[in-house]
């Protein structure tokens, strides 16, 4: 079983993207970079991308979302590793339907190559004093998504540098796939939150 690494970047965009729609659903992909599929018993989560927070089901769009990101993942030898799902409810964390159902979806297109796994966010615990990481993470096992009973390591310098970027607002400047899709002018890779957040980190 593999065991994971959240970076302060991919920690930090899943972050901003659950503030930045506090009463909306939100989802998005984990990006890891490439390796031979016997050296995956760590798998660092460098990036997230966020994708929807308006219709969360729509399957032609998420398919378009994935085609893209799996074009950019090819030009930077990465790979999806993950997805993460924040329900709208904000006492509620554990995985529905939806969620699973993308999951598994991107669990299987991975299979062979990566164990990709499912963050469920906590809403609850998002704050600017959070003392500890707002995730839970599920992996898939005999067909079904089970918790994962052990913490995996969250980069350190990430609590401090979400904190930082949630005191200065920074979510209202992140980019999801629904905000490319009503401009196509705005990057979804979110350079410009890349960069702060790596310098912060």
């Amino acid at each position: 079983m593999a065991e994971y690494n959240v970076s302060s970047r991919a920690y930090c965009k899943m972050v901003l993207h659950a503030a930045k729609y506090p009463h909306c659903a939100v989802n998005g992909v984990l990006l890891a970079e490439k390796r031979q599929s016997g050296e995956m018993k760590t798998i660092d989560l460098i990036d997230a991308i966020p994708l929807f927070h308006l219709s969360l089901s729509l399957a032609p769009m998420m398919e378009v979302a994935l085609i893209q990101i799996e074009e950019y993942c090819k030009k930077a030898d990465l790979v999806i590793a993950g997805y993460y799902h924040a329900n709208e409810l904000h006492e509620e964390s554990s995985p529905k339907i939806i969620a699973k159902r993308i999951a598994s979806k991107i669990h299987e297109n991975s299979s062979g190559v990566i164990d990709a796994c499912l963050l469920m966010i906590d809403n609850s615990r998002i704050s600017v004093n959070a003392t500890e990481e707002f995730y839970d993470i599920y992996l898939y096992n005999n067909s079904e998504w089970k918790l994962k009973e052990t913490k995996d390591t969250l980069m350190e310098g990430a609590l401090e540098a979400a904190a930082s970027l949630l005191h200065s607002k920074a979510q209202s400047d992140l980019t999801d796939f629904d905000n490319h899709l009503d401009n196509i002018t705005l990057d979804w890779t979110n350079p410009a939150i890349n960069e702060i957040i790596d310098h912060s980190a």
